[in-house]
């Protein structure tokens, strides 16, 4: 996976050079999540946390968001998994976005082991691995979600760059109902999603990293009939629908950003919300 392993050196180099960042941060107080629709592009906020859930590992707890919708439910599921920058503001306000479309909404902290660094490098093994910790950890999300009483049991899964690699893996095992994929790609698609769920994509054409990941999941989705939405934005980069609090990019992320456009793109965000929610919708909320 050749985006993976060039963020897996520039992480380690940051690593030896002594960078680090900030990782926890809270959602801005009195948001009406609620009132969020798939033409509203979730703001960047920080104040106090929101309520978190701790979920069960193999070998510790987990730190999760968990997003309800307003109502008694039940409600279909959602995963949430991360960018690269971890278990920030942005991937909360995702999960909120989501749960103010009617889906309880779970957002996993990946890096709940040890510094952000060195589990963004672990993590970033795992899904090159196809194996690992961070598996076990977004299986364990998976079947805390899927048996609360305010959840259909249908689980659907969402994930941006890294994350979007992992809604890729996690696709083709039989668990999901649907997955959308935002910036990411796998090694062995061919492979990993014979068996897939429906699948909505979404990339940038300024991304450089991922240049042939477009045609690439196409192709392998359409050879094994898989339903999709696969598109591509002009003017968009990688992380395009990512909108990161000032404060939350540390100086590694920066500097690799650059290499293949890291900035939120309005527009795209729009227009891709809209995309996943209609996908959602057919496939996860009336689907069978």
């Amino acid at each position: 996976m050749e985006a993976v392993a060039g963020l897996l050196d520039a992480v380690e180099v940051a690593i030896e050079a002594g960078a680090c960042g900030g990782h926890h941060q809270g959602l801005g107080a009195g948001t009406d999540w609620h009132a969020v629709s798939e033409t509203t592009s979730p703001t960047p906020q920080k104040g106090p946390a929101m309520p978190e859930v701790a979920i069960p590992c193999p070998d510790d707890t987990m730190t999760a968001h968990l997003a309800r919708p307003t109502g008694t439910g039940p409600w279909p599921g959602v995963l949430v998994v991360h960018d690269a920058l971890g278990y920030t503001t942005d991937v909360r306000n995702q999960a909120e976005w989501l749960a103010g479309n009617g889906y309880l909404a779970l957002a996993p902290d990946l890096y709940h082991r040890t510094g952000r660094l060195r589990c963004l490098v672990a993590t970033m093994r795992d899904l090159a691995a196809g194996n690992g910790p961070s598996f076990d950890d977004l299986e364990a999300a998976r079947r805390w979600l899927e048996q609360r009483e305010e959840c259909t049991g249908r689980i659907g899964v969402i994930g941006f760059c890294m994350g979007g690699g992992f809604a890729l893996m996690l696709a083709g095992t039989g668990q999901y109902a649907v997955s959308s994929v935002n910036y990411g790609m796998i090694d062995d698609a061919d492979e990993i999603l014979a068996e897939s769920c429906p699948v909505v994509a979404s990339f940038g054409a300024e991304d450089r990293s991922l240049r042939e990941a477009p045609a690439e999941l196409e192709r392998v989705l359409t050879l094994h009939g898989v339903e999709h939405d696969i598109k591509t934005y002009d003017g968009a980069g990688h992380g395009f629908l990512n909108n990161h609090a000032k404060g939350e990019t540390p100086l590694w992320a920066g500097l690799a950003g650059r290499l293949v456009n890291t900035d939120y793109h309005g527009a795209a965000a729009k227009d891709a919300r809209a995309r996943i929610l209609s996908f959602f919708d057919r496939n996860l909320s009336t689907g069978s």
